[in-house]
């Protein structure tokens, strides 16, 4: 539910102060977003006795920086409507409005075998050339018996497992016999 508020508050927020200055907008809202990790923090943006004016003037202490009015009036907004808690699913969809904007994205590579820098750019060229984007990949190791490749923007998984792949062989062998 909260994804599908932020999708839309992310929009308007584009359109508003342009999609060209959504970077510098997600750099902002992904420092608050930080913010909502710690509990302290949390609590204080939830708590019923912190008045409204008082979380207003935390949230630009925050942004300060930006020296925007529509911003300001902006988390002005969220503030009013009870929506500060979706700051950091609003912080996700602008990394994913970025991503898809600039066909940039990232995934991860699991496998229980090391893949070395060169087999890594072969998959990302490949799996680039598949989706028409840049895709960077990075490795991690896990207990897996082949390899996934996993880019969560796109919403792709790759799977190849031994085990499956030896299934299947002697699955097909046993149909043909």
């Amino acid at each position: 539910m909260e994804e599908l508020i932020a999708k839309r508050y992310v929009k308007a927020l584009g359109e508003s102060m342009g999609s060209e200055n959504l970077e510098t907008i997600f750099e902002i809202f992904s420092a608050i977003a930080e913010n909502f990790t710690s509990v302290s923090f949390t609590d204080v943006m939830e708590n019923p006795e912190v008045t409204k004016a008082d979380k207003v003037s935390i949230l630009l202490a925050a942004i300060a920086s930006a020296k925007s009015e529509k911003l300001n009036n902006f988390l002005k907004l969220l503030v009013e409507n009870g929506r500060i808690n979706i700051i950091p699913a609003m912080a996700e969809e602008m990394r994913k409005e970025i991503a898809r904007s600039s066909k940039k994205f990232s995934g991860v590579v699991y496998s229980n075998e090391e893949l070395d820098a060169a087999t890594l750019e072969n998959l990302s060229v490949g799996l680039g050339k598949k989706v028409d984007a840049d895709v960077a990949l990075t490795f991690v190791k896990v207990d897996f018996d082949g390899i996934k490749v996993e880019v969560s923007d796109l919403d792709m998984e790759i799977n190849f497992s031994k085990t499956r792949v030896n299934s299947q062989l002697i699955d097909h062998i046993l149909k043909a016999i």
